[in-house]
């Protein structure tokens, strides 16, 4: 087994890193072999989420995901990346119904998937049940801002806390989430001015996406930054790669090839020794002439 390239990111690393005024890096992850190049390059912390729905099942919103699907996800991630900080994305209705139904889902991306921490989309009216999950032991990072699982209720994909009174509100939630034993926060698009006021009037790990430069981590869609299509990309998503060009050239050139005979190479193809091909012929010599004989009998 290959040594860890890293000492395991905890939460307590990401602490350390807000107080030493460093950042870390988050990106979305749904399969062992990403999460393997992820863990080599250095990634602090991977989050299976639930935009796995939109991005690699095609659905156009988040809400199809289910438990059962982003566990063994999780469990996927967590053997290709060990040492890092993985988060487990709670899907729709796997929380919301009563506390007792959030602390047994959550449970399963905890002990099954090896998970580090759960994230869930809240907001006061969910308080209760983050507090019972924070009692049963289970660490949960809150999602405040613009809620994809929401999205039905507030109309689409906008920015959240434009207008004082609803930014006051957003900065109040934190507040009270930070009470209630979250261990972390993500804010997505939001203001700069509200991100920036959250993650420095709390202790805890600020999570951001398209909510500006002052959080005190970055979180975005692996496909989004690799240019590979799919789901609702904000407009601050830097594209770090073109791989929907690069694997459609590859995809052409297959094709291409098949139809010039041109794949496979002859001189890959795995060939019998002449030995073993003479005597392949000869058994089906043998075979032809015995059919031959039971007809004409």
């Amino acid at each position: 087994m290959d040594m860890p390239l890293r000492d395991k990111v905890t939460i307590g690393t990401l602490l350390q890193k807000k107080r030493d005024g460093r950042k870390f890096s988050v990106l979305t992850c749904y399969d062992h072999t990403s999460a393997r190049i992820m863990e080599e390059a250095g990634i602090d912390s991977l989050l299976v989420g639930d935009t796995y729905a939109e991005v690699c099942l095609g659905h156009s919103t988040t809400l199809p995901a289910t438990v059962e699907l982003l566990v063994t996800l999780a469990e996927a991630v967590r053997r290709g990346a060990p040492t890092a900080y993985l988060i487990g994305d709670m899907p729709y209705l796997s929380y919301q119904v009563c506390p007792m139904e959030a602390i047994r889902n959550a449970g399963l991306f905890m002990a099954r998937a090896g998970c580090d921490c759960v994230k869930v989309e809240a907001d006061r009216r969910l308080l209760p049940t983050v507090e019972a999950m924070t009692a049963a032991t289970i660490p949960v990072m809150v999602h405040l801002g613009l809620l994809p699982q929401s999205i039905q209720r507030t109309g689409g994909y906008k920015i959240q806390g434009k207008r004082a009174p609803d930014a006051v509100r957003i900065i109040e939630d934190a507040k009270m989430m930070e009470d209630a034993g979250a261990v972390a926060l993500l804010l997505e698009a939001v203001p700069t001015e509200v991100a920036e006021r959250i993650t420095r009037s709390t202790s805890l790990p600020v999570v951001g996406i398209a909510s500006g430069p002052k959080c005190d981590g970055q979180v975005v869609v692996m496909h989004d930054m690799l240019g590979f299509g799919g789901g609702h990309p904000p407009k601050s998503v830097k594209k770090y790669a073109d791989l929907h060009g690069q694997i459609l050239a590859a995809f052409r050139a297959f094709a291409q090839e098949v139809v010039e005979e041109k794949f496979p190479a002859p001189e890959h193809a795995t060939r019998m020794s002449v030995e073993e091909s003479r005597e392949l012929e000869r058994i089906l010599l043998q075979s032809s002439a015995a059919r031959v004989d039971v007809r004409g009998q």
